[in-house]
């Protein structure tokens, strides 16, 4: 389905040398130099011997961010404080430039990209590409959000996305998000694959009262319940509990690994989506790079259980990409410090060992 090349570290003690004789104390630019080692490291993988490598200098090129907008059945169940309408409505907001993920992409440098994946009113603008499974996903208490076959093509479509953008150049991207009651599917998406219990899965989403929390958990515990033969296999666990904007999140990700891109991953349905990504081929969690912890209660659980450090902490719960948008200057700062810094060589500077 996706043939994501194994990541080799075949330069990593080149890579590791010249990080540490730029002019700093060992370990001073902190996840900066993790992030550093990571960009290299992938962005050398066609680095023909150590030679070619000694004289590489890695950029990140036409970055990009998608926002995939999808509807949720689960939405007409009182789990979100705003109904369906609202997420064509913020895709219009999106095509007029709009949004913080607009205002953040223009002023950080990210070519934003609108993809509606299945929302309940059409968006008709020359910039939103038609990726549409549906209007709307099935209420995923009461029955599979989607069949397998809408989950293959979802997975088709961002294939054939992420390989146009590929061929434009991009060597780096990363997704949002937007869709009413996601966050519903998110949180049963990690309580199945953490096998953890809905509660300690479920959070405020966009804000909701303690009222309405209670009624998502009960929502996701009848899913959960409901469809817990569906969990063995990843692709009928998307069927099952995922949203039509989350299957198309999680195959861009193998998409974009398979093209041996840097992906940024963003907040709590971003990381649903690379966790059952992982699950369907290992391969691709050497090419995520996690941006942000957000403030959705099981961000943080996600992000532990993946074993990964997310670059930023701002509180964020916003989606739309917003996190990922963020993290653009400290990757580019990470290969700025890699490629232009002086070693203590360069500069005469002698190098204290501690």
């Amino acid at each position: 389905m996706f043939n994501i090349p194994t990541v080799t570290n075949q330069y990593s003690n080149l890579i590791v040398d010249k990080i540490n004789h730029k002019t700093k104390p060992l370990g001073a630019l902190g996840k900066l130099e993790q992030c550093a080692k990571q960009l290299v490291t992938l962005f050398s993988q066609n680095v023909a011997d150590e030679d070619a490598f000694k004289t590489f200098t890695p950029s990140i090129t036409k970055p990009t961010l998608l926002v995939f907008a999808g509807d949720h059945g689960v939405a007409a169940q009182g789990v979100s404080i705003a109904p369906s309408d609202v997420t064509s409505q913020m895709v219009a907001n999106f095509v007029s430039g709009g949004a913080a993920i607009n205002v953040f992409c223009q002023q950080l440098g990210w070519q934003l990209e609108v993809v509606d994946c299945g929302i309940l009113h059409p968006v008709t603008a020359p910039s939103v590409h038609n990726c549409r499974l549906g209007s709307i996903t099935k209420p995923l208490n009461t029955e599979m959000a989607m069949n397998t076959m809408q989950v293959q093509q979802g997975f088709d479509n961002a294939k054939q996305l992420i390989q146009q953008l590929s061929h434009n150049g991009c060597n780096t991207i990363a997704f949002g998000e937007m869709g009413i009651g996601n966050t519903t599917s998110a949180a049963a998406l990690m309580a199945a694959m953490l096998n953890l219990p809905a509660q300690q899965c479920v959070g405020k989403g966009t804000g909701v009262s303690d009222d309405i929390v209670k009624r998502k958990i009960t929502v996701v515990e009848l899913a959960l319940a409901l469809h817990k033969s569906q969990f063995a296999d990843a692709i009928t666990l998307l069927a099952a509990l995922g949203g039509f904007e989350i299957v198309h999140i999680t195959g861009a990700m193998l998409a974009a690994a398979e093209q041996g891109m840097a992906v940024v991953v963003d907040g709590f349905i971003c990381s649903a989506a690379a966790m059952v990504a992982i699950a369907i081929n290992p391969a691709v969690k050497d090419y995520l790079i996690f941006a942000h912890c957000s403030n959705e209660q099981g961000h943080r659980l996600m992000l532990d259980a993946l074993n990964v450090t997310p670059l930023l902490q701002l509180d964020l719960r916003l989606g739309e990409g917003t996190g990922a948008a963020l993290s653009l200057p400290l990757l580019q700062a990470a290969l700025g410090f890699y490629n232009q810094m002086a070693s203590f060589a360069d500069a005469g500077v002698e190098q204290v060992v501690s």
